[in-house]
């Protein structure tokens, strides 16, 4: 007995899938940059909330508009590290 697979995404849907996840990823490095604890978690929290919540999201431009909003999220946080002294070693997705 086998699983049966879960319906193929289509080019752009892969696409958008690919960009998110790198996104996930760079959120997450860049966070860990953070020099307090309690604001590492705190953020850890918010983007895993945010993630979760629009985890079911399959309208492209609505997915497109979170990515949006999310990169500006990433380049404010990496923005204020800098600002902090703290090098950041990752750059926002363009």
């Amino acid at each position: 007995m086998s699983k049966l697979p879960k319906a193929a995404l289509s080019l752009k849907q892969f696409m958008l899938r690919q960009e998110v996840l790198k996104l996930y990823r760079t959120i997450f490095r860049t966070i860990r940059q953070v020099p307090d604890a309690s604001s590492r978690h705190e953020l850890r929290e918010w983007a895993r909330s945010d993630f979760r919540a629009n985890r079911n999201q399959t309208e492209e431009l609505a997915i497109k508009m979170l990515i949006q909003h999310a990169n500006r999220s990433l380049k404010e946080l990496q923005t204020s590290l800098e600002l902090s002294g703290t090098p950041s070693g990752t750059k926002a997705a363009k």
